[in-house]
């Protein structure tokens, strides 16, 4: 009962102060295990998508630092957030994430490991496509933008839009390829360009400069 309580206050808020446009939410599977990949752009980017999300059983990687604050920490302790710890390879998330995709969870995953703020893509860390080798379940991209400036429009009492956008669902391609470094960075970066593909052109960052046979690296599903 609280959490849903605390869930609907929570969403209530967000459309108060943002024109948001989750529609294509609807897209995400009903069920099963999911690997979500999605940017990182602020604070706003969890609380929307984990309430957006609810019914389906949801977790995610949230910065260790996340429990340093009681009110995050509440709402993170509440979502089943997984604290990582980013200055290290953080196993024992990664198998925490694993139970959770045993357990027909969806795991959130922002590959670029840190807030942007200006949307503009930076480059992903590799771990996601360790963690997509090892559980074999489908991966899904999903993009957000338009709400980077949602602290200047919050001073002049302006509604931020926010727009998601969400797309095709793959795995990673494992056959024929050594788990080496470089490809582990190629496949990541794979993935990123499906994000990059969702957003404007002005947020492809990094990404307006990397070319990559995505084909290569990912299988489609749809």
């Amino acid at each position: 009962m609280l959490s849903w309580l605390v869930n609907q206050l929570i969403k209530f808020i967000l459309h108060i102060l943002l024109k948001l446009d989750a529609s294509e939410l609807e897209q995400v599977p009903s069920s099963g295990p999911l690997l979500l990949v999605m940017n990182h752009v602020n604070f706003l980017d969890a609380p929307v998508i984990i309430t957006h999300l609810i019914p389906r059983p949801i977790t995610g990687f949230v910065k260790k630092e996340t429990w340093d604050h009681p009110i995050t920490a509440f709402l993170f302790n509440l979502w089943g957030g997984i604290p990582i710890d980013r200055s290290m390879a953080d196993f024992a998330a990664f198998k925490l994430a694993k139970k959770a995709l045993n357990d027909g969870m969806i795991v959130a995953v922002a590959p670029e490991g840190t807030r942007t703020e200006d949307g503009r893509l930076i480059q992903g860390k590799p771990g996601l496509v360790l963690l997509a080798s090892q559980c074999n379940v489908p991966i899904m991209s999903i993009a957000y933008y338009g709400h980077e400036d949602f602290r200047q429009k919050i001073r002049q009492l302006k509604r931020t839009p926010m727009k998601i956008r969400v797309g095709r669902t793959f795995k990673v391609k494992l056959e024929g390829h050594q788990k080496s470094k470089q490809f582990m960075q190629d496949a990541t970066d794979a993935i990123m360009l499906e994000v990059a593909d969702l957003l404007p052109e002005k947020y492809h960052g990094t990404y307006a400069h990397i070319s990559i046979e995505k084909e290569k690296y990912l299988e489609y599903l749809d």
